[in-house]
């Protein structure tokens, strides 16, 4: 009917309790089949599209730890997760053969949590070299409080890959009021990794609070982006143990692009390469000289064309010389990219002739991402079932979104430990102690007394409550008893 407006159809309650995690199929399927399988089903199956196509996942967040050092307004942990300990190592390990079991090698595992910091230093090590050695590319998502020059270089010796680190408004940090005065410590940060070989990230969110500031963010990364090589920036989504809720209406995947594109002093194509739903991720590229942002993407055709012809090649971000090795094997092999390739090449290096002159041939690469998180309470099915973004559980991967709208059901519920002599016993997740017999059937309940919630919580929750209008419901930091429609 003319002029009537489409509703979004959101996952009732029922659906989000019963979707369970990916389990591998037995029908003898490849990772990217399977992920191929995913974006046909769900109508983005396209061109331009790299799940499926470049690689099986996005990425896998592998949570080793539920605790954290910080108190951000917006934290997808639930008022549990303090109570939570860390999950034994051998169960880590299991889920990281479990994550090469379904995406297969040079898939990005993100060593995260909680700060995963916080796990035992030897631990930590370990559980990235053990990512490493299967083949894929382990990446430290960390506040970066711990992550020191010596961790660092430890973990970049056992085979770490990338750093992303988290520093923004929302984490209250002491005697910091404004986004500018946080460039202090990302640059502490920028000059911790410096020489490292690891590729470095910054994780923005974007929300109520400095929405207004994320054009002098951007400008901040542009003048470091002999360091710096990805921003990403995520979108406030109502979930998890903060006090933060509702994103301002302003708050959108445009006009955080429009504010990115403000700060690099450019427009940037973030619709040329595919990542997933389209409503979830958008993804650029550009190359700064003498501190100007040139975009890679600009030309669609070319770039789609030559993004799908080389979507079987995989980079060791970690070895330049043996990466160019590989463009150069391709390049052998597929010598159309030779004359369109490069009439692309010259035309991009002529408009950037100026800049490459100032800066004495010195050329930066930074990417940009934009992740629009859904809220708890508003789950699209098609959304869910097109993620490229997953986390790593005691079943199997699944949706990072869905995940944190049910955190619980996963950090509470017992596991599995082999014992030598017994066929299986079962680890508590409050406790830490192996037992005999299961705790219980499915989550455990945790007590008040040892919730933990992280300082200042209970506080705030109160204030929402007695600040809301007579017979109103405040959000739970979960799932709602009932789901909007």
């Amino acid at each position: 009917m003319a002029g009537e407006i489409a509703l979004t159809s959101y996952m009732t309650r029922e659906e989000i309790m019963a979707y369970r995690p990916e389990v591998l199929p037995d029908d003898g399927s490849t990772p990217l089949e399977r992920a191929r399988r995913r974006m046909i089903a769900t109508g983005h199956w396209n061109d331009a599209q790299h799940q499926g196509r470049r690689w099986a996942i996005g990425c896998v967040a592998l949570e080793i730890t539920q605790r954290c050092n910080l108190d951000c307004t917006l934290c997808y942990l639930s008022e549990n997760s303090e109570a939570v300990k860390d999950i034994p190592l051998d169960e880590v390990f299991r889920r990281i053969d479990t994550i090469f079991e379904m995406y297969g090698p040079n898939a990005d595992v993100q060593v995260t949590g909680g700060d995963p910091t916080l796990r035992k230093r030897e631990e930590l090590v370990e559980i990235v070299r053990r990512i490493r050695q299967k083949g894929m590319r382990p990446s430290l998502f960390t506040n970066g409080i711990k992550a020191t020059r010596d961790l660092l270089s430890e973990l970049a010796e056992a085979g770490l890959v990338d750093v992303a680190f988290h520093v923004d408004m929302t984490q209250q940090r002491r005697g910091y009021a404004s986004e500018f005065e946080l460039n202090r410590i990302r640059q502490d940060y920028i000059e911790r990794a410096r020489g490292l070989g690891l590729s470095v990230m910054f994780n923005t969110t974007a929300y109520n609070g400095n929405f207004h500031e994320i054009p002098a963010i951007v400008e901040f990364f542009v003048r470091n982006s002999d360091v710096v090589r990805l921003c990403s920036f995520q979108l406030q989504a109502d979930t998890g143990r903060g006090v933060e809720r509702e994103r301002a209406v302003v708050i959108s995947q445009d006009t955080v692009q429009a504010q990115i594109e403000k700060g690099a002093g450019t427009r940037i194509a973030f619709d040329t390469a595919g990542v997933g739903h389209p409503s979830c991720n958008r993804y650029a590229m550009t190359l700064v000289a003498n501190g100007r942002v040139h975009d890679v993407f600009d030309d669609k055709e070319f770039i789609t064309h030559a993004l799908k012809e080389s979507a079987d090649l995989q980079f060791d971000r970690t070895q330049r010389k043996k990466a160019l090795e590989t463009l150069g094997e391709w390049i052998v092999r597929n010598p159309w990219i030779l004359t369109s390739g490069t009439a692309w090449a010259a035309k991009k290096l002529w408009a950037m002739k100026s800049d490459l002159i100032a800066s004495r041939g010195k050329i930066g690469k930074l990417s940009f991402f934009i992740h629009n998180f859904m809220d708890a309470c508003h789950l699209e099915k098609n959304r869910v079932d097109a993620c490229v973004f997953t986390v790593a559980t005691a079943e199997g991967p699944i949706s990072m979104c869905l995940h944190n709208a049910k955190r619980d059901e996963f950090i509470l519920k017992p596991l599995k430990v082999k014992a030598e002599g017994i066929v299986e016993r079962f680890w508590n997740p409050l406790t830490g102690s192996v037992e005999d017999e299961m705790p219980a059937d499915g989550p455990l309940a945790v007590p008040a007394a040892h919730r933990m919630p992280v300082k200042g919580r209970q506080k705030e929750e109160r204030k929402r409550a007695k600040a809301a209008p007579a017979g109103s419901a405040v959000l739970s930091q979960t799932v709602p008893d009932e789901a909007a429609e």
